[in-house]
């Protein structure tokens, strides 16, 4: 243990020297095959492991654990949990996000809170602000997920791949039956679950055509009442 300290102490005092900033230097736990560029901002509860490589000028923190990572230059990553990933240049993760192995986040992406990327790439300028789950997908550039968006990767026996092209929009709660293919520029209405590939440009909606009965609640709140 004594020896694993003063290896960690060590670690910790080369980036220092390097020019990397920690608050608190005896809350981050930096692994020896760790690199971290110039500038970058190590917070409270940050632990790097593995291969991990870390651009400069970046923010990292509070509570984040980066294992097997490369991520590139300006980067902030909060709270959040990335594994066997690569983020590129300018983009923003967290709160709350995990990113698990074989993902590629583009350069300028927003990656939020409460979402989950799995074996998937996602092109330049996408977003996902929160409560969304993409796996086993390759979706284009400036792309623009709406909550509660997800990928039915798993059909009890395989998993099959959901692809995106540049420029869609993606209604919130919507879900995607892979294997399909949106095509570039296409719009999902909210609420919509795509089983069918869709065109370029199209714009395409499916769910149930809503119904109003009126006094339909006053009527049940007073049966129960006389029961």
């Amino acid at each position: 243990m004594e020896c694993n300290a003063a290896a960690l102490q060590a670690k910790r005092e080369q980036l220092l020297q390097a020019g990397v900033v920690m608050m608190d230097p005896a809350s981050v736990y930096v692994e020896e095959e760790v690199t971290v560029g110039a500038g970058t901002l190590l917070l409270p509860g940050t632990i790097l492991r593995g291969r991990t490589q870390i651009g400069a000028n970046c923010q990292i923190g509070p509570q984040v654990m980066l294992t097997d990572c490369t991520v590139g230059e300006g980067c902030t990553i909060n709270a959040s949990q990335c594994e066997d990933s690569r983020i590129e240049a300018g983009c923003q993760i967290g709160p709350y996000t995990h990113i698990r192995p074989h993902c590629v986040v583009g350069e300028g992406s927003k990656i939020g809170a409460f979402v989950q990327l799995k074996n998937c790439n996602l092109g330049k300028g996408t977003k996902m602000a929160h409560l969304t789950y993409v796996g086993d997908s390759d979706v284009g550039e400036d792309c623009n997920f709406g909550c509660g968006t997800v990928t039915c990767n798993y059909d009890g026996f395989q998993k099959h791949r959901t692809t995106i092209g540049s420029h869609v929009f993606i209604g919130c709660n919507t879900n995607f039956v892979p294997p399909v293919k949106v095509e570039d520029g296409a719009f999902i209405a909210a609420g919509t679950t795509v089983t069918q590939d869709v065109p370029q440009d199209a714009m395409v909606i499916g769910r149930s055509r809503q119904q109003i009965k009126e006094g339909w609640a006053a009527e049940n709140r007073n049966k129960k009442a006389r029961g």
